[in-house]
């Protein structure tokens, strides 16, 4: 392995490096705790090296939401088996969805609801976001009506996915009825035969 080759997989692991240690601070204490110093600190390197990676934490909220939508997508397409969009599928879907964010608040944050600096909708949108965007347009396509918009329907659906998730972390509705919620959910999107 050549010096050139060294340095560049040494990058690339710090890197790896940094955005696990915030996504870990992020997920234990909150993104108020991850701070270029703190982070520096826990990775045993100097602040002018995470910023050799990163300009801020802008950037590095955006890495994590880069790797959370990838990890979405997976979850998504694990719970939908490729080709089902009957609504058993959607109702997993949507399932898979709200127990991804439950078990990862703060790269749920970062996808969603932080300033990460990454478009959406966008023909500039990186891949990952459009992964986790397919994922949940695939099982539903089958159920857009001929004078509907695919894409709509989907945004549409996703947001309602994304508000029961918002205001059930912020208890301003009970966290005890969240399966309730998604099946009236699904009947609306998905109706009964």
């Amino acid at each position: 392995m050549s010096t050139q080759e060294r340095k560049e997989r040494e990058r690339a692991d710090r890197h790896r490096l940094i955005v696990a240690t915030a996504r870990e601070l992020a997920e234990a204490q909150g993104w108020d705790a991850v701070t270029t110093r703190r982070l520096a600190e826990r990775i045993e390197y100097s602040q002018p090296v995470l910023y050799s990676h990163f300009r801020g934490k802008r950037e590095i909220i955006g890495a994590v939401a880069l790797e959370g939508a990838a990890e979405l997508a997976g979850a998504l397409r694990a719970a939908v088996p490729a080709g089902s969009d009957g609504r058993e599928a959607v109702a997993a879907l949507a399932r898979a969805y709200t127990d991804f964010a439950a078990r990862n608040p703060a790269v749920y944050d970062a996808v969603f609801s932080l300033d990460n600096g990454l478009p959406y909708a966008d023909e500039a949108t990186p891949a990952p976001l459009r992964a986790a965007f397919r994922a949940l347009l695939d099982p539903l396509a089958a159920h857009v009506r001929p004078d509907e918009e695919p894409g709509l329907y989907v945004e549409t659906f996703w947001a309602a996915l994304h508000g029961l998730v918002t205001l059930t972390r912020a208890g301003r509705l009970p966290g005890d009825r969240v399966a309730d919620r998604l099946t009236l959910l699904v009947d609306r999107f998905v109706p009964r035969r």
